[in-house]
Protein backbone atom coordinates (compact mmCIF):
# COMPACT_ATOMS: atom_id res chain seq x y z
CA UNK A 1 0.00 0.00 0.00
CA UNK A 2 1.51 3.19 -0.88
CA UNK A 3 2.38 5.76 2.14
CA UNK A 4 0.85 8.93 2.22
CA UNK A 5 3.56 12.13 2.42
CA UNK A 6 2.68 13.62 5.95
CA UNK A 7 6.15 14.87 7.07
CA UNK A 8 8.22 17.88 5.99
CA UNK A 9 12.02 18.63 6.66
CA UNK A 10 13.16 22.05 6.79
CA UNK A 11 16.81 22.50 7.59
CA UNK A 12 17.33 25.66 8.39
CA UNK A 13 20.40 25.53 10.87
CA UNK A 14 22.49 27.52 8.30
CA UNK A 15 24.34 30.36 9.02
CA UNK A 16 23.26 32.26 6.45
CA UNK A 17 26.92 33.94 5.39
CA UNK A 18 26.23 35.30 2.03
CA UNK A 19 24.22 37.39 3.12
CA UNK A 20 25.81 38.90 6.43
CA UNK A 21 25.54 41.88 7.76
CA UNK A 22 21.41 40.86 7.86
CA UNK A 23 22.10 37.39 8.57
CA UNK A 24 24.38 38.33 11.75
CA UNK A 25 21.52 38.49 14.31
CA UNK A 26 18.31 37.17 12.18
CA UNK A 27 18.14 33.92 10.18
CA UNK A 28 18.33 33.81 6.78
CA UNK A 29 15.34 32.07 6.67
CA UNK A 30 13.18 35.16 8.13
CA UNK A 31 14.30 37.32 5.49
CA UNK A 32 11.05 38.57 3.71
CA UNK A 33 10.39 38.38 0.28
CA UNK A 34 7.35 41.70 0.67
CA UNK A 35 5.69 40.91 3.64
CA UNK A 36 6.19 37.31 4.13
CA UNK A 37 9.68 35.63 5.69
CA UNK A 38 10.92 33.14 2.96
CA UNK A 39 10.38 29.86 5.54
CA UNK A 40 6.54 30.73 5.78
CA UNK A 41 6.50 30.74 1.89
CA UNK A 42 8.25 27.42 2.57
CA UNK A 43 5.62 26.11 4.83
CA UNK A 44 3.22 27.16 2.68
CA UNK A 45 3.60 25.17 0.57
CA UNK A 46 4.09 21.75 2.41
CA UNK A 47 0.51 22.31 3.61
CA UNK A 48 -0.69 23.61 0.40
CA UNK A 49 0.51 19.61 -0.19
CA UNK A 50 -1.17 18.23 2.60
CA UNK A 51 1.63 17.73 5.14
CA UNK A 52 0.42 17.72 8.48
CA UNK A 53 3.78 17.08 10.25
CA UNK A 54 6.44 20.16 10.22
CA UNK A 55 9.93 19.14 11.19
CA UNK A 56 12.38 21.85 11.42
CA UNK A 57 15.98 21.01 11.81
CA UNK A 58 17.46 24.21 13.65
CA UNK A 59 20.32 26.15 15.48
CA UNK A 60 20.79 27.86 18.41
CA UNK A 61 20.59 31.21 16.98
CA UNK A 62 17.63 30.01 15.12
CA UNK A 63 14.79 30.91 17.83
CA UNK A 64 13.24 33.32 15.54
CA UNK A 65 11.71 30.79 13.23
CA UNK A 66 10.17 28.76 16.29
CA UNK A 67 8.86 32.48 17.77
CA UNK A 68 7.11 33.17 13.95
CA UNK A 69 4.91 30.13 14.32
CA UNK A 70 4.30 30.33 17.91
CA UNK A 71 1.02 32.35 19.72
CA UNK A 72 2.12 35.86 20.50
CA UNK A 73 -0.29 36.82 23.01
CA UNK A 74 0.34 40.44 23.70
CA UNK A 75 0.44 41.09 19.67
CA UNK A 76 -2.63 39.26 19.15
CA UNK A 77 -4.31 41.12 22.27
CA UNK A 78 -3.08 44.77 20.52
CA UNK A 79 -4.60 43.98 17.29
CA UNK A 80 -7.78 42.80 18.73
CA UNK A 81 -8.13 46.05 20.80
CA UNK A 82 -7.66 48.60 17.49
CA UNK A 83 -9.73 46.50 15.48
CA UNK A 84 -7.06 44.88 12.96
CA UNK A 85 -8.47 42.25 11.92
CA UNK A 86 -6.86 41.18 8.72
CA UNK A 87 -3.51 41.45 10.38
CA UNK A 88 -4.81 39.67 13.69
CA UNK A 89 -6.28 37.22 11.16
CA UNK A 90 -3.12 36.39 9.34
CA UNK A 91 -1.03 35.78 12.50
CA UNK A 92 -3.66 33.82 14.28
CA UNK A 93 -3.30 31.50 11.54
CA UNK A 94 0.65 30.55 11.85
CA UNK A 95 0.61 27.95 11.10
CA UNK A 96 -3.44 26.20 10.70
CA UNK A 97 -5.18 24.25 12.86
CA UNK A 98 -4.17 20.53 12.31
CA UNK A 99 -0.26 21.10 11.54
CA UNK A 100 2.34 19.81 14.17
CA UNK A 101 5.51 21.73 13.96
CA UNK A 102 8.02 20.02 15.36
CA UNK A 103 11.46 21.81 16.24
CA UNK A 104 14.96 19.40 16.36
CA UNK A 105 18.60 21.30 16.99
CA UNK A 106 21.40 20.19 14.90
CA UNK A 107 24.36 20.29 17.16
CA UNK A 108 27.09 20.91 14.34
CA UNK A 109 27.04 22.32 11.09
CA UNK A 110 27.74 19.34 8.70
CA UNK A 111 26.00 19.39 6.28
CA UNK A 112 22.65 19.20 4.76
CA UNK A 113 22.55 15.25 4.81
CA UNK A 114 23.26 15.65 8.48
CA UNK A 115 20.40 17.65 8.80
CA UNK A 116 17.98 15.46 7.11
CA UNK A 117 19.29 12.42 9.33
CA UNK A 118 18.57 14.62 12.69
CA UNK A 119 14.66 13.91 11.47
CA UNK A 120 14.99 10.20 11.50
CA UNK A 121 13.18 9.13 14.44
CA UNK A 122 10.70 11.51 14.20
CA UNK A 123 10.13 10.10 10.79
CA UNK A 124 10.26 6.39 10.82
CA UNK A 125 9.60 4.44 8.29
CA UNK A 126 8.08 6.84 5.88
CA UNK A 127 8.41 8.54 2.94
CA UNK A 128 8.67 12.42 3.91
CA UNK A 129 9.93 15.51 1.53
CA UNK A 130 12.71 17.87 2.20
CA UNK A 131 12.01 21.29 1.40
CA UNK A 132 14.93 24.13 1.59
CA UNK A 133 13.42 27.41 1.73
CA UNK A 134 16.20 29.32 -0.07
CA UNK A 135 14.61 27.91 -3.02
CA UNK A 136 11.42 29.86 -3.26
CA UNK A 137 9.48 28.47 -5.93
CA UNK A 138 5.66 29.99 -7.14
CA UNK A 139 4.03 27.04 -8.74
CA UNK A 140 1.75 27.52 -11.51
CA UNK A 141 -1.91 27.23 -10.36
CA UNK A 142 -0.27 24.11 -8.03
CA UNK A 143 2.50 24.64 -5.77
CA UNK A 144 5.78 22.57 -6.54
CA UNK A 145 5.49 20.36 -3.65
CA UNK A 146 1.99 19.30 -4.35
CA UNK A 147 3.00 18.46 -8.16
CA UNK A 148 5.44 16.44 -6.79
CA UNK A 149 3.18 14.38 -4.67
CA UNK A 150 1.15 13.75 -7.12
CA UNK A 151 4.00 12.36 -9.24
CA UNK A 152 5.47 10.27 -6.10
CA UNK A 153 1.87 9.22 -5.68
CA UNK A 154 1.61 8.25 -9.82
CA UNK A 155 4.98 6.68 -10.16
CA UNK A 156 4.99 4.96 -6.33
CA UNK A 157 8.79 6.39 -6.22
CA UNK A 158 11.09 9.13 -4.85
CA UNK A 159 10.91 12.28 -6.50
CA UNK A 160 13.61 15.40 -6.82
CA UNK A 161 12.59 18.65 -8.38
CA UNK A 162 15.17 19.70 -11.00
CA UNK A 163 15.53 22.41 -13.92
CA UNK A 164 17.55 22.91 -16.72
CA UNK A 165 20.62 25.65 -15.87
CA UNK A 166 23.41 27.06 -17.35
CA UNK A 167 26.50 24.92 -17.30
CA UNK A 168 28.73 27.18 -16.06
CA UNK A 169 27.28 27.43 -12.39
CA UNK A 170 27.03 23.12 -12.37
CA UNK A 171 28.81 23.70 -9.13
CA UNK A 172 26.40 25.17 -7.72
CA UNK A 173 24.24 21.85 -7.72
CA UNK A 174 23.79 18.76 -7.67
CA UNK A 175 23.85 16.98 -11.10
CA UNK A 176 21.55 14.16 -12.42
CA UNK A 177 20.97 11.85 -15.30
CA UNK A 178 17.64 10.47 -16.16
CA UNK A 179 16.24 8.08 -18.76
CA UNK A 180 13.64 8.53 -20.69
CA UNK A 181 11.15 7.63 -18.76
CA UNK A 182 12.67 10.24 -15.85
CA UNK A 183 14.12 7.47 -13.99
CA UNK A 184 17.24 9.04 -12.08
CA UNK A 185 20.67 7.03 -13.72
CA UNK A 186 22.88 9.26 -12.44
CA UNK A 187 23.78 11.99 -9.50
CA UNK A 188 26.82 14.01 -8.45
CA UNK A 189 27.59 16.51 -6.41
CA UNK A 190 28.50 19.94 -7.29
CA UNK A 191 30.55 18.58 -10.39
CA UNK A 192 33.25 21.16 -12.47
CA UNK A 193 31.54 22.35 -15.61
CA UNK A 194 34.04 20.06 -17.60
CA UNK A 195 32.99 17.39 -15.82
CA UNK A 196 29.30 17.73 -15.19
CA UNK A 197 27.71 15.01 -16.72
CA UNK A 198 24.36 17.24 -17.49
CA UNK A 199 22.90 20.54 -17.48
CA UNK A 200 20.10 19.02 -14.82
CA UNK A 201 20.18 20.65 -11.65
CA UNK A 202 18.58 19.55 -8.21
CA UNK A 203 16.68 22.12 -6.57
CA UNK A 204 15.45 22.82 -3.05
CA UNK A 205 12.44 19.95 -3.14
CA UNK A 206 12.82 16.17 -2.36
CA UNK A 207 10.54 13.48 -1.74
CA UNK A 208 12.43 10.69 -0.09
CA UNK A 209 11.74 6.67 1.13
CA UNK A 210 12.74 6.05 5.13
CA UNK A 211 15.75 4.15 3.54
CA UNK A 212 17.96 7.20 2.85
CA UNK A 213 18.67 7.31 6.87
CA UNK A 214 20.29 4.01 6.46
CA UNK A 215 22.19 5.19 3.89
CA UNK A 216 23.10 8.72 5.37
CA UNK A 217 24.50 6.98 8.14
CA UNK A 218 26.92 5.03 6.33
CA UNK A 219 27.91 8.53 3.82
CA UNK A 220 31.41 9.37 4.77
CA UNK A 221 31.52 13.10 4.95
CA UNK A 222 33.20 14.90 2.06
CA UNK A 223 34.60 18.28 1.56
CA UNK A 224 34.77 20.31 4.78
CA UNK A 225 33.50 17.56 6.44
CA UNK A 226 29.75 17.49 5.57
CA UNK A 227 27.76 14.77 4.95
CA UNK A 228 26.06 14.92 1.63
CA UNK A 229 22.52 13.97 0.73
CA UNK A 230 23.52 13.80 -2.92
CA UNK A 231 26.41 10.97 -1.88
CA UNK A 232 23.25 8.96 0.09
CA UNK A 233 20.55 9.57 -2.98
CA UNK A 234 23.42 8.28 -5.16
CA UNK A 235 23.68 4.87 -3.30
CA UNK A 236 19.71 4.51 -3.32
CA UNK A 237 18.95 4.70 -6.89
CA UNK A 238 20.77 1.65 -7.12
CA UNK A 239 18.34 -0.26 -5.21
CA UNK A 240 15.33 2.68 -5.24
CA UNK A 241 13.30 3.97 -7.84
CA UNK A 242 13.71 8.31 -8.24
CA UNK A 243 12.47 10.19 -10.47
CA UNK A 244 13.04 13.55 -11.95
CA UNK A 245 10.49 16.18 -12.09
CA UNK A 246 10.53 19.48 -14.13
CA UNK A 247 8.05 21.29 -11.84
CA UNK A 248 5.55 23.33 -13.80
CA UNK A 249 6.53 27.35 -11.95
CA UNK A 250 9.26 29.39 -11.36
CA UNK A 251 12.41 29.30 -8.93
CA UNK A 252 13.88 31.78 -6.96
CA UNK A 253 17.44 31.55 -5.80
CA UNK A 254 17.07 33.42 -2.59
CA UNK A 255 19.77 32.48 -1.34
CA UNK A 256 21.68 34.75 -3.69
CA UNK A 257 21.34 38.22 -3.45
CA UNK A 258 20.26 38.78 -6.92
CA UNK A 259 17.82 35.96 -6.74
CA UNK A 260 16.74 37.47 -3.49
CA UNK A 261 16.32 41.15 -5.45
CA UNK A 262 14.57 39.16 -8.29
CA UNK A 263 12.31 37.30 -6.15
CA UNK A 264 11.14 40.49 -3.83
CA UNK A 265 10.61 42.27 -7.18
CA UNK A 266 8.16 39.72 -8.86
CA UNK A 267 6.03 38.99 -5.87
CA UNK A 268 5.45 42.97 -5.37
CA UNK A 269 3.95 42.71 -8.89
CA UNK A 270 1.97 39.73 -8.24
CA UNK A 271 0.37 41.05 -4.69
CA UNK A 272 -3.16 41.47 -4.23
CA UNK A 273 -3.25 44.95 -2.57
CA UNK A 274 -0.11 46.79 -4.30
CA UNK A 275 0.60 44.91 -7.32
CA UNK A 276 -0.76 47.18 -9.69
CA UNK A 277 0.88 50.35 -8.35
CA UNK A 278 4.11 48.79 -7.73
CA UNK A 279 3.69 48.23 -11.54
CA UNK A 280 2.73 51.76 -12.20
CA UNK A 281 5.90 52.62 -10.62
CA UNK A 282 8.47 50.69 -12.24
CA UNK A 283 7.49 51.76 -15.36
CA UNK A 284 7.35 55.33 -14.64
CA UNK A 285 10.82 54.98 -12.83
CA UNK A 286 12.43 53.26 -15.62
CA UNK A 287 10.65 55.12 -18.51
CA UNK A 288 12.19 58.24 -16.94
Amino acid sequence: MLKTIRKAVFPVAGLGTRFLPATKASPKEMMPVVDKPLIQYAVEEAIAAGIKDLIFITSGAKRAIEDHFDKNYELEAKLAEKAQHKALAEIQNLPPKGINCIYIRQQEALGLGHAVLCAKDLVGNEPFAVLLADDLIRGNGKSCLAQMVDQYNEQQAGVLAVEKIDIEHSQQYGIVVADQQNMITKIVEKPKPSESPSDLAVVGRYILPSEIFALLEKTQPGKGGEIQLTDAIAELIKTHKVMSYTFDGKRYDCGSKLGYLEANLDYAMLHPEFGETWKAYLYKRFKA
